[in-house]
């Protein structure tokens, strides 16, 4: 039996994420995958990042993951999705190359030391006294291992619908997990269905791409990663482009609503809310007589595009069909047909923060077997998995981060505490404190953390730093500045087109208009017009929100000295009002000392903690 002290099982974006930083930090690594050509596979959509995914994926690379820098080698095209809108809301997203993704993220698992890859199939686990020791495969292979980390995608008992067809499959054609599944019900852990999709892919020679919108890249791209050279960051893109379904297309669905396997009861799993299929959403959303559909590259060579937007189970000859309804594709040659896939996944709220599984010791679960939804969310929890396994290891304090401090730190928090019953996907709006949380800060709020641990840099580090600095030094200089309503001051405001002022405002305020650009910065504060036009467009962006940050910090502040409030022995739960039954059952249970310890339970929100804060105040100031 071989000895490891990680394995990882699954070569998905999570388990790439897992095994690297293994390796990276010193840890003897095994990573079992069913396909070694299939490592890094994009299962679904040729793209990386988007609104609040792209946050996660800048995350990644802060820490050190390999996402962003493999999107930056493969992409195709890069867009910044919300341009028009604050920073905070705005996303990074880029079309790749998945044929190139895959051979590259192939290569660094291959070439990664400390890092061994193997083929086969995990049937099952060792475990002893609810203690994992290790993994068996189905070619009678047996590995022995400190920590598991179990990021099997959509594997578990994957089964796919094309209309009335099923076949068992973690993904089209490929082999699924038949037994890990059941061993983990067997382990009392609380494991469910859930369905996803994806959509047909058509032949680039049988597409009118004459009728079609053409959808380019920016003409300034920016890369994903903190450690790609901006300057010499120079990719070729190609356009995708944007056409729509129509009244014929939503007749031919509507009338085949009875051999839809989403409506007749053969698929069991819940699908995802915010990616639905065009059948549900001809059903949802009767009374629009169009969708809008992007038909994107799926390699430079251009010779297969992706529809995005249509994905479907329903019967290869109504697809023929409903394909050929729209605008450029009536002549279409399907290449691959659309297909619905169902797979098992473990109910999130089993897990700590560190994602090992609190009933099965050193078993740790990352992707989209905790019900999450995308690769950028998946490689985010593989990435936090295999940091937490190896600072386990090595017996040092698990890496946990806040929601105030990381995208990450929400995505976890919302799966381990709230749970999901459907596939989770990433939103701007899941984060309360998303002005402190912009793609641009990711290094510095998190590239320390990766140096710790070994993943980034000296080199990294400095430049993140001199960044930091540079900014904190101009906003701390436009504190202190008052800019004045004097004749040369209101004739320069005249001068580029900004509203005057009857008072004095702090610099700070002034640069925070939403009207200041580079060039007005540049004559409001010649001081600091040399700076290059990247770390004047972040010290402006700074400037923006220097006022609801500062409110935010403070709210953060407030938080965090009310979580170190003691609730008071023989507090009394029952009849709270705002207070679910479940949630006091789970109060009782645990009894928490203080309000962060309430706050650490599965299923006691946010509200629930301050409900909490508010009746022990009542009761202080009674007893006073």
């Amino acid at each position: 039996m071989t000895n490891y002290d990680v394995i990882v099982v699954g070569g998905g974006h999570s388990g790439i994420e897992a095994s690297l930083v293994s390796a990276r930090m010193g840890k003897k690594t095994l990573l079992i995958t069913m396909l070694v050509e299939q490592i890094g596979a994009a299962s679904c959509n040729p793209a990386i990042g988007g609104l609040a995914k792209g946050h996660l994926v800048r995350e990644i690379d802060a820490i050190g993951g390999e996402m962003g820098l493999c999107t930056d080698a493969t992409g195709i095209q890069f867009r910044i999705l919300n341009a028009s809108k604050g920073a905070a809301v705005q996303g990074s997203r880029a079309q790749i190359d998945m044929d190139t993704y895959r051979e590259y993220m192939r290569n660094v698992t291959l070439n990664t030391p400390n890092l061994d890859v193997y083929q086969d199939e995990v049937s099952h686990l060792l475990v002893k006294d609810n203690v994992v020791s290790g993994v068996a495969t189905k070619l009678g292979e047996s590995f022995e291992a400190q920590k598991v980390i179990l990021t099997t995608g959509t594997f578990m008992k994957g089964l796919i619908h094309i209309g009335e067809k099923t076949y068992p499959a973690g993904r089209a054609w490929e082999l699924p997990s038949t037994t890990l599944s059941d061993q983990l019900k067997e382990l009392n852990l609380n494991v469910g269905r859930l369905k996803t999709g994806t959509p047909s892919r058509i032949n680039a020679n049988s597409i009118d791409f004459s009728v079609m919108e053409a959808h380019g890249g920016d003409e300034q791209p920016h890369p994903f990663s903190f450690r790609t050279n901006k300057k010499e960051f120079k990719p070729t893109q190609l356009p995708c482009y944007i056409t729509y379904t129509n009244v014929d297309t939503h007749d031919i669905i509507r009338t085949n609503f009875d051999r839809a396997p989403l409506f007749t009861g053969q698929i069991e799993g819940t699908g995802p809310r915010y990616c639905p299929s065009i059948e549900d959403k001809v059903s949802r959303f009767s009374e629009r007589e169009r969708h809008q559909l992007f038909l994107e590259p799926q390699t430079a060579r251009a010779e297969e595009y992706y529809i995005n937007g249509l994905s479907s189970s329903l019967p290869i000859d109504v697809q023929k069909e409903k394909i050929r309804s729209i605008k450029g594709l009536e002549n279409a040659k399907i290449v691959r047909y659309a297909y619905a896939i169902e797979y098992d996944y473990v109910d999130p709220t089993e897990l700590l923060h560190t994602l090992e599984t609190k009933k099965i010791k050193n078993l740790y679960l990352a992707g989209q077997i905790n019900a999450t939804t995308g690769y950028e969310e998946a490689a985010a929890q593989g990435l936090m998995a295999g940091i937490n396994a190896c600072l386990s290891i090595d017996k040092k304090e698990p890496f946990v981060l806040r929601r105030d401090e990381s995208y990450i730190g929400v995505l976890i928090d919302d799966l381990v505490t709230k749970g999901t019953n459907e596939p989770y996907r990433m939103f701007t709006s899941r984060a309360e404190y998303r002005l402190l949380l912009r793609e641009e800060s990711a290094d510095m709020r998190l590239m320390e953390y990766g140096h710790r641990f070994g993943l980034i840099d000296d080199e990294t580090l400095s430049i993140m730093k001199h960044k930091k600095q540079t900014i904190d030094d101009a906003i701390k200089m436009m504190e202190g500045i008052w800019f004045t309503s004097k004749k040369e001051n209101l004739a320069l405001l005249e001068e580029l087109g900004e509203d005057k002022i009857s008072d004095r405002i702090l610099l700070v305020d002034l640069v925070g208009r939403n009207t200041i650009t580079k060039e007005k910065f540049d004559k409001l504060v010649p001081d600091l017009a040399y700076l290059d036009d990247y770390l004047k467009e972040q010290v402006i962006i700074e400037a923006k929100y220097y006022r609801y940050v500062d409110k935010q910090k403070k709210q953060i502040d407030k938080m965090k000295n009310m979580l170190t409030l003691k609730i008071p022995e023989n507090f009394v739960y029952d009849n709270l009002p705002g207070l679910s039954t479940e949630v006091i059952e789970k109060l009782k249970q645990f009894n928490p000392p203080t309000l962060f310890n309430a706050s650490q339970i599965s299923g006691v929100t946010p509200s629930a903690v301050d409900i909490i804060h508010l009746h022990i105040n009542m009761k202080t100031r009674k007893q006073k």
